[in-house]
């Protein structure tokens, strides 16, 4: 009987109780501070080891993708049994070159029917709520086709809405303009960002101040889920008091049938910065 394991990359922002669990494979994106100052995300640099290096030297780090030959390893070593299939699940291609990476390598190994490749064109635990999920089934045995028809079904049921503390990093890392990032500090403006269609970041909506804000983001998960059974995750940088008090918050206005609090890595880190608070939700 064939076995489906589960790929994924560290923007998925999965704790890593979850990852030894489940038996996801995670594959680190990299953090580059300086030419002689390269990390990979949750190997050698840990979130919190990131901020409290973020904070003491005043740097914004720039990131990259994983290769594709770090792809192919993972698919390789995946694959020893001929009978296994790997699902493999990636950050937003309007955010990295992660799948392209990911897609090179499975065309290199040629097995085309034996691994499947998804721009889950979402970012952070928007990804993870997905792979956990799936990762669950294959442990349960499911076959690949089950898996793979379910993480269809997520993919067009997760929403992520999230607020970052300023602006900075996204406008230093291209996602939002510059102009866009000046006004909102003046202005004590928090957007409610999420990500289109297409996986690119952009402003749902935009309230003074951060009790509004966050308050209009559970608003706006209730007219999405309503009293439907959902998982939820939300996502913090430096900002876990808050983040428990959404959790609780979330529990007291929906059926919620899996919940998880996790840390904004060192990549995702990298782009929307500490006080971000994210919270990912979709149907149980």
């Amino acid at each position: 009987m064939s076995k489906v394991q589960i790929v994924t990359d560290s923007t998925a922002d999965i704790p890593a109780e979850l990852v030894e669990q489940l038996g996801i494979t995670v594959v680190p994106l990299n953090v580059i501070f300086s030419d002689d100052e390269i990390y990979e995300d949750g190997v050698t640099l840990t979130s919190d080891q990131f901020y409290k290096k973020v904070e003491e030297t005043k740097v914004i780090p720039s990131t990259s993708q994983p290769t594709p030959y770090q792809f192919e390893e993972v698919y390789r070593s995946l694959l020893g049994n001929e009978d296994n299939k790997v699902l493999s699940i990636h950050l937003s291609s309007k955010l990295s070159g992660t799948f392209q990476a990911a897609t090179i390598a499975k065309q290199s190994i040629g097995e085309e029917n034996a691994i499947y490749v998804v721009d889950s064109k979402r970012a952070s635990y928007a990804i993870g709520i997905m792979v956990v999920e799936i990762a669950k089934l294959a442990k349960e045995g499911k076959s690949f086709e089950e898996c793979k028809a379910r993480l269809d079904e997520l993919l067009s049921t997760t929403t992520v809405f999230f607020m970052v503390d300023t602006l900075e990093y996204l406008q230093k890392n291209g996602r939002i303009g510059k102009a866009s990032a000046i006004f909102g500090s003046m202005l004590k403006i928090k957007p409610i960002l999420s990500l289109s269609k297409e996986g690119e970041v952009f402003p749902f909506e935009k309230q003074r101040g951060q009790k509004k804000a966050l308050n209009r983001m559970i608003e706006l998960l209730i007219e999405q889920y309503g009293s439907e059974p959902v998982h939820v995750g939300i996502t913090h940088a430096v900002n876990e008091a808050l983040a428990n008090e959404m959790i609780n918050r979330i529990k007291g206005e929906f059926d919620v049938k899996s919940d998880v609090v996790s840390s904004i890595g060192a990549v995702i880190g990298a782009h929307v910065g500490p006080g971000t608070i994210s919270i990912a939700m979709t149907k149980a």
